[in-house]
């Protein structure tokens, strides 16, 4: 993750660029972050954060060809297990929402589209 939380784990996110729809900004920044491509099944969350002003776009996606890397801007990229998860390096309280949302879905095998807003007890961005 970049500051504030370097050096703990996230997911690949970003900003848009111009002209670009939400599903094309997730596959750059997955390349961009990831070296992957990937191909988005679904919007999977929405997260309305107020308190700083920002919207959290998440989709499902599978690795399309199984081959992946650290980006320039991560130190390193990993697939892990739920059991592997380090909970407590995690960058953002988001991230942790999502991984535990997406968990209880893969169990169920069942992945409705979450929109939700997150409130004052996230403490970093979101």
């Amino acid at each position: 993750a970049i500051e504030p939380r370097y050096g703990l784990w996230t997911l690949p996110a970003g900003y848009m660029e111009l002209y670009e729809t939400m599903e094309q900004g997730a596959a750059r920044e997955t390349r961009e972050e990831a070296e992957a491509e990937i191909e988005i099944e679904q919007l999977y969350c929405m997260y309305n954060i107020p308190r700083i002003g920002q919207i959290y776009v998440l989709f499902k996606a599978q690795l399309k060809d199984g081959i992946f890397g650290a980006g320039e801007e991560s130190i390193e990229s990993r697939l892990f297990e739920e059991h592997e998860i380090p909970w407590g390096e995690l960058a953002f309280p988001s991230v942790e929402h999502t991984l535990r949302h997406y968990f209880e879905d893969r169990k169920k095998q069942v992945f409705p589209t979450l929109l939700e807003t997150l409130g004052t007890r996230l403490d970093h961005t979101g």
